[in-house]
């Protein structure tokens, strides 16, 4: 037996055992529970690293354990699936899953549904290593679902909405509880759910399997069967983008990762920075090469293959402006981590898209997607692991209200900005070269469009990311200009070592990742051009390796680089002078220039989308309820409960009139019953 047989298996399993295990250890004692859950999630990360050797075998091991029969005659077979793609995310999902259940065994200590928040996080990570592994799309599908109850779950933790716990405002902002924030994370992530149900079964009707590698196998029958029907490659794409756009929180679906920050701070590491919104990307990565393979090797004249690659490019490049507008004015430190994740998740779906709009871009926009992928789940938990700390120290979510002290938090303050710079692209930091790999990969791809957009938008980036740090932790300037340590003087201390630790880990690798940028691109990129051509939906050379190509006597790559270094300047010397030196206030922005305050009044209201989607929606449902319980409910509701009854109970009246209780007169009526049925039978000729 070999270790590919059984360690897949307690890899998602071992969650789901600590999970089942924090129920009856409970009542044992806290301190058994909490072992059980931060120990099993350590277990599974073990597992997680025994796949590693078979990462360079550069190819997958898939062997079904258990199959059952379809009613069209086929069976259904269930494995998981092992490959570079897997190995890749189920080791960034476990190793961020523990360190995060260490962080929260500190930070939620306290917290008297400690039990429901171990079982659900527990589960969560668990399912979310099944999507992961699934070897088909049912399988897959049911990892997906759990991954989103569970979310729905830990957004809405503080189901009884007591005050402390809204997010929004401050007044005469709206608030909003966090039982209705789950419930609009489950309503949004549901919609796409439903259509990416109708893809996969549309993909079972053309193809007969749902197995991913059966898929891959067999494209070269199905895909042009599907494409002789006009639309139905078009219609497809469509819906099976719905599903993983929606889980990303991408537009149109976007709406939901604000509200969800008020789940504890550890569900917004976890889930909203690290893991479920990272499902998106690996589902359309996933079945990236089927898509590219419909459209530049089944059938290259038809286009509508390429609907799946236009549609992701383009959102993810609208998101990223989008997102990073948001955080620009957001006031809660948690909302702007959450618009930057959105942003960020926009720049690994514009990398996906651009790998299959050019023949010869798939692995170089793959390859980079998840080198972004995997750095910003890094700096990104860290951000979130050290915005529980300065909340919780600076006992407020708003940004203008923390003043805390670099000297009494100089841990927090430097694996913060650590970071923060990667999150920017500071280079020599991680986020700095995944990013420009993208970039890079939309310039190679013909994509001059996406590659100015995304390369103005780490403008954005640098702004809001300084602001936010400006505000945490330098605001050193009183209002008549001269030199004091406001944040001196807080209260404010260093959070336990049993958090420090996780997000000071996440910081290290930060650098580390970073130093050793180049090499990780290139072997990033090596490794799935062998798995693509090992697939054999791609050959040798339809794929080139990662060269930068020239441009003007330079390389692509030094071009790149030096295009986004000083988009970071121009963003970092902008909120420099407004929030580290404070040389200006950006409240003068507003009130000097008219046009300027209709652009944050927009921007602060969210661009009116979320006031969209409410009115249409939300008040569009409402104002039909009124008339749907007049005129349909209410007359379906008497003709069942009131109709049906009154009916029954009149013939009843009736038929016991013929009761007399007469011994005679019962068999007369018995022997007539018994001669029409006998007619009935004989008519019918069964007799």
């Amino acid at each position: 037996m070999q270790v590919s047989d059984f360690v897949p298996w307690l890899c998602w399993l071992f969650p789901i055992m600590g999970a089942v295990l924090v129920l009856p250890l409970a009542k044992f004692g806290k301190k058994f529970r909490d072992a059980a859950a931060i120990s099993f999630s350590f277990l599974g990360l073990l597992m997680a690293t025994f796949l590693i050797p078979e990462f360079f075998s550069y190819t997958y091991v898939d062997k079904p354990v258990f199959s059952i029969a379809l009613p069209t005659g086929g069976s259904l077979s269930f494995g998981l699936l092992i490959d570079p793609l897997s190995i890749i995310l189920v080791n960034l999902v476990a190793f961020l899953g523990f360190l995060i259940m260490v962080y929260s065994f500190k930070y939620m200590q306290n917290d008297p549904g400690l039990t429901r928040f171990w079982f659900l996080m527990s589960v969560f990570i668990g399912s979310m290593l099944l999507l992961i592994l699934a070897d088909n799309l049912i399988l897959m599908f049911i990892g997906w679902k759990i991954v989103g109850f569970c979310s729905f779950g830990l957004i809405g933790y503080y189901y009884v909405d007591q005050k402390e716990h809204w997010i929004g405002g401050p007044a005469p902002s709206p608030f909003q509880k966090p039982s209705r924030c789950g419930l609009k994370a489950l309503i949004y992530t549901t919609f796409g759910d439903t259509a990416l149900l109708a893809a996969i079964i549309i993909l079972y009707l053309y193809s007969g399997t749902f197995n991913l590698m059966g898929l891959y196998q067999t494209a070269s029958t199905w895909l042009p069967k599907m494409a002789q029907t006009p639309g139905m490659l078009a219609l497809t794409s469509v819906l099976f983008l719905a599903g993983p756009l929606a889980k990303s929180a991408q537009f149109p679906f976007h709406e939901w990762l604000p509200e969800a920050m008020s789940g504890p701070t550890p569900v917004s590491a976890l889930i909203h920075a690290a893991t479920m919104v990272k499902a998106g990307v690996y589902l359309i990565a996933r079945m990236l090469p089927i898509f590219f393979f419909a459209a530049w090797l089944a059938n290259p004249t038809n286009p509508e293959a390429l609907t799946f690659f236009f549609a992701t490019a383009i959102i993810g490049a609208f998101t990223i402006v989008l997102a990073g507008t948001q955080a620009l004015v957001s006031v809660e430190l948690k909302k702007a981590l959450a618009y930057s994740t959105m942003g960020m998740i926009g720049y690994m779906i514009l990398a996906l898209g651009v790998a299959g709009l050019s023949a010869t871009s798939l692995v170089d926009g793959m390859s980079s997607a998840i080198f972004q992928l995997i750095t910003h789940g890094i700096f990104k938990a860290a951000l979130f692991l050290c915005a529980g700390v300065v909340i919780h120290e600076s006992q407020s979510i708003y940004l203008p209200e923390m003043k805390l002290s670099r000297q009494k938090m100089r841990f927090t303050w430097a694996f913060m900005w650590i970071a923060a710079l990667a999150l920017m692209g500071v280079p020599p930091f991680s986020g700095f070269w995944s990013k420009d790999d993208i970039l890079v990969s939309c310039w190679a791809s013909g994509q001059y469009a996406l590659f100015a957009v995304a390369l103005g938008a780490v403008i954005l980036t640098a702004l809001y990311t300084v602001r936010f740090m400006g505000l945490i932790f330098h605001k050193s300037r009183s209002e008549d200009g001269k030199s004091t340590e406001v944040a001196g003087e807080s209260a404010d201390e260093e959070a336990s070592w049993w958090m420090v630790v996780p997000y000071g880990i996440l910081a290290v690798l930060t650098v580390a990742i970073g130093l050793a940028g180049s090499w990780v691109s290139g072997f990033l990129n090596t490794a799935f051009q062998k798995y693509f051509v090992s697939l054999n939906l791609v050959t040798s050379s339809s794929v080139t390796a990662h060269v930068d190509p020239s441009l003007s006597g330079l390389s692509l790559s030094i071009f790149v680089a030096a295009a986004s270094t000083l988009m970071v300047l121009i963003g970092t010397v902008i909120a420099y002078r407004f929030y580290i030196s404070h040389q200006s206030k950006p409240e003068s922005l507003t009130s000097n220039h008219r046009s300027l305050g209709y652009v944050y009044t927009f921007l602060k209201n969210r661009w009116y989308i979320d006031a969209f989607y409410n009115k249409v929606f939300v008040d569009g449902v409402l104002a039909i309820r009124a008339p749907l319980v007049r005129y349909i409910e209410t007359p379906i509701d008497y003709a069942l409960n009131v109709g049906i009854p009154t009916f029954f109970k009149g013939v009843s009246r009736r038929f016991r009139r013929i009761q007399t209780g007469i011994l005679s007169v019962n068999m007369l009526f018995f022997m007539a019953f018994l001669a029409f049925l006998l007619l009935i039978l004989l008519l019918l000729g069964v007799l």
